[in-house]
């Protein structure tokens, strides 16, 4: 998975602050403790409401998860746009921002990863929907399926491994800026340069 952090969203429409705060909630409950735990009953207790406040919004667990997987739609649709629009470049923008940093769409990742993981179809699909889009746009500046489907598996990897990293330590520091301009230059030998602006 890829996170993109350096703009903040600008398409995604803003659901009530209520609905949020019930959807942050529930992904930082299936995150931290897994799918069993974000009842709603945990998650009204997590969003300062009661149960009959979050189900005037969500009415049911399954209500829940689709506006969850709903917001990572829009954050994704969002995020492809950023690529594309991005000044240095698709490749650039992707691997510098493959780092997991907190964001709400590293959280919906995050969310939709644990709930994949207890086989929700929904989930699952959204998951693979996404990289699908992100592979798509590389694929579309690089001219080569097989190059996009390697820049995508190093932007995973980085994902992964920002993932990993100690709690309060940045995602981004100087060595690793200097490791992604690296990287940068072995993908540009890869494409002849014309993935790298």
């Amino acid at each position: 998975m890829s996170s993109k952090t350096a703009a903040p969203a600008r398409n995604v429409p803003r659901l009530s602050p209520t609905r949020d705060r019930i959807l942050d909630a529930f992904a930082h409950l299936l995150i931290d403790q897994g799918e069993r735990a974000a009842t709603l009953e945990a998650v009204a207790v997590a969003a300062g409401l009661s149960k009959g406040g979050l189900l005037y919004h969500f009415g049911s667990k399954d209500a829940l998860v689709e506006g969850l997987l709903a917001r990572l739609d829009a954050l994704v649709a969002d995020d492809v746009e950023q690529i594309r629009a991005a000044s240095a470049g698709a490749v650039d923008y992707l691997i510098r921002t493959s780092m997991s940093e907190g964001t709400v769409l590293d959280q919906s990742i995050g969310a939709a990863v644990r709930l994949a993981q207890g086989a929700h179809p929904l989930a699952n699909a959204a998951l693979a929907a996404t990289r699908r889009q992100w592979l798509s746009v590389i694929e579309e500046a690089v001219g080569d399926p097989d190059v996009a489907e390697v820049i995508m598996l190093v932007s995973d990897g980085l994902y992964y491994e920002s993932t990993l990293a100690s709690p309060g330590q940045p995602a981004v520091d100087d060595t690793s800026t200097t490791r992604l301009d690296r990287l940068l230059t072995v993908i540009g030998r890869m494409t002849d340069g014309t993935a790298i602006r």
